[in-house]
């Protein structure tokens, strides 16, 4: 009985340090959902920093004293978690790399949930973004997993974020073919074409005088990222298919090779460095 009531203090002291911590807990995370929720911050960072983050980092410390009053050596253990903590920040340093790059999406929000985007080689829609990766659903159906790091750190293009998307496809047409002509009968194949925005009108530019040819793009508009990919192979087709009809030349790629005739005293200098003179007409053979 001596002994419980000498231990009995600490036992309350002890459980007076629990339960304040947890209404500590409880008051703060009520404080910090509202400043979370007026910062619009993701579900996914705010149940990071609220139920993982804070929970745990309150429990933790609210244990330590706790212990620490009931007379445990609390340094000791401190330490060693300590060291293990060190251990496993190096055997996850990439998935806690990963967890910083998904906060960093949620905070600079470069694209969002539903939005088209092309990154890392891979154009599709975002259909889930985690504290890990980010899942793409492709054009061909597919799913694909990006850590989060590579997103960060990859060039990202971003289909949906101003609504309305123009889409350039290159053309060429010979040299000879008249860019006007070309240029009305590219317009009236591409206002064919259903599915392109009403509040914006198509235009076809040259863009460079190629070695070849003169090339031209056809800028179109859609009104979402997600039928741009589509809407450029169809513009593709009905310029080409358009171009044909109206006779107009598209050119491909061509090299045209010029030999000037060879003096008869090349062939005199070769005859003499190979050797004994030689007919004009076999010194080639000869010094092959």
């Amino acid at each position: 009985m001596t002994r419980v009531v000498e231990y009995a203090p600490r036992v309350l002291a002890a459980t007076l340090i629990l339960a304040v911590f947890w209404f500590g807990f409880r008051v703060l995370r009520r404080l910090l959902e509202g400043a979370l929720t007026r910062m619009e911050i993701e579900n996914a960072i705010r149940d990071l920093l609220i139920e993982k983050l804070l929970r745990y980092a309150a429990l933790i410390m609210a244990i330590v004293m706790a212990a620490d009053q009931l007379g445990f050596n609390v340094g000791a253990a401190l330490a060693g978690l300590g060291i293990a903590g060190i251990a496993v920040g190096f055997a996850a340093q990439d998935s806690v790399a990963n967890v910083i790059a998904g906060i960093l999406i949620f905070w600079d929000k470069p694209f969002q949930v539903g939005d088209w985007i092309e990154t890392e080689g891979e154009y599709g829609r975002v259909a889930e973004i985690t504290l890990r990766s980010t899942r793409i659903r492709t054009t061909r159906n597919t799913f694909v997993v990006l850590p989060n790091k590579r997103v960060i750190d990859a060039t990202l293009e971003n289909y949906s974020k101003h609504g309305a998307l123009r889409i350039d496809v290159p053309m060429g047409i010979a040299y000879k073919e008249d860019i006007s002509k070309a240029r009305q009968v590219l317009l009236d194949a591409a206002g064919q074409l259903d599915g392109l925005s009403a509040d914006h009108t198509s235009d076809v530019v040259v863009t460079e005088l190629g070695d070849s040819s003169v090339n031209l793009a056809v800028r179109v508009w859609v009104d979402s990222g997600e039928h741009s990919r589509a809407m450029f192979a169809r513009v593709l087709e009905s310029s080409k298919t358009a171009l044909d009809e109206a006779g107009i030349e598209i050119p491909f790629p061509h090299v045209q090779l010029f030999v000037d005739d060879v003096k008869a005293q090349v062939w005199q200098g070769l005859s003499t460095a190979s050797g004994p003179p030689v007919a004009q007409g076999t010194a080639a053979a000869s010094s092959s």
